[in-house]
């Protein structure tokens, strides 16, 4: 089987979204997490590949998307997601593969429509709304953000949120990420923080309607979502399973990709069985 690759820019209910396809098999979608894009799952490309299409979305607001013009919901991410699945003439379901705010939406298309899904992987994802304490935090940051963009302060703060100690002493990894932050427009991330942050809601009730096999990975470096968080989000799940990497925090597909691409590969086979 040919191996495919492509880009293109689908017109969405949320402005233009940027789509890589790479790879080859059945279809699988990646979405990444808040502040980054598609480029954070580079590392974990050419083992996923081997195994299924890949459709890596820049979600609104983010990477070479189009600019998030409004506040929006994780709910209308999940439509946003159908809507290019169809103009991909994705007919079955997708394998599909969230990290962060990925795995929201990932959460949201599998309860909003089942038939789409064949597997989700929810990666650093916590079915709860943000803490008051982040709330916050975050409420302070979103204005500078919105005027300023990532620079000084703002940017370390940013980049400590998404990486452990070990991670941004990694000078080739920090400049992926600073990058991929730098490729969005601050205005839209700033919405895009409103809403799919910020407006997040509590779906710990709904994990029970999930009917598709739902891995929930968790890391041991970020305290919103821990390996007892993912224990209890999988028990809640029908056909529910759980794990953690080691030595990460909101970026696993960039901080252990190895790690990932197996622990992804062996849920597939799972899956299937």
């Amino acid at each position: 089987m040919t191996a495919t690759s492509a880009t293109q820019q689908i017109s969405t209910s949320l402005g233009a979204l940027h789509v890589r396809t790479e790879g080859t098999g059945p279809d699988a979608v990646l979405w990444h997490g808040m502040f980054i894009d598609g480029t954070s799952w580079d590392r974990v490309v050419p083992s996923l590949g081997a195994e299924r299409t890949l459709h890596i979305i820049d979600g609104p607001g983010h990477g070479r998307s189009q600019t998030l013009s409004r506040v929006a919901t994780v709910e209308e991410c999940a439509a946003v997601a159908r809507e290019v699945m169809d103009e991909l003439d994705i007919d079955g379901p997708v394998d599909w593969v969230g990290n962060a705010w990925g795995g929201h939406v990932g959460m949201a298309v599998a309860i909003k429509f089942p038939a789409r899904v064949r597997s989700l992987i929810a990666i650093s994802s916590p079915p709860k709304e943000i803490s008051p304490e982040l709330r916050r935090k975050i409420t302070l940051l979103r204005p500078l953000l919105r005027t300023f963009g990532y620079r000084g302060p703002l940017l370390n703060a940013v980049l400590a949120s998404q990486l452990s100690p070990d991670s941004l002493s990694d000078e080739m990894l920090r400049g992926e990420v600073v990058s991929a932050m730098r490729r969005a427009d601050p205005v839209g991330i700033a919405r895009a923080i409103q809403s799919f942050i910020l407006n997040r809601t509590d779906v710990s009730a709904d994990l029970r309607s999930l009917a598709a096999p739902t891995l929930f990975i968790a890391s041991d470096d970020r305290g919103e979502f821990t390996a007892e968080d993912a224990r209890r989000a999988a028990e809640a799940t029908p056909r529910g399973s759980w794990s953690v990497a080691r030595d990460a925090r909101a970026l696993i597909p960039l901080e252990q990709p190895e790690w990932l691409a197996q622990r992804v590969s062996r849920f597939w086979k799972e899956a299937e069985a």
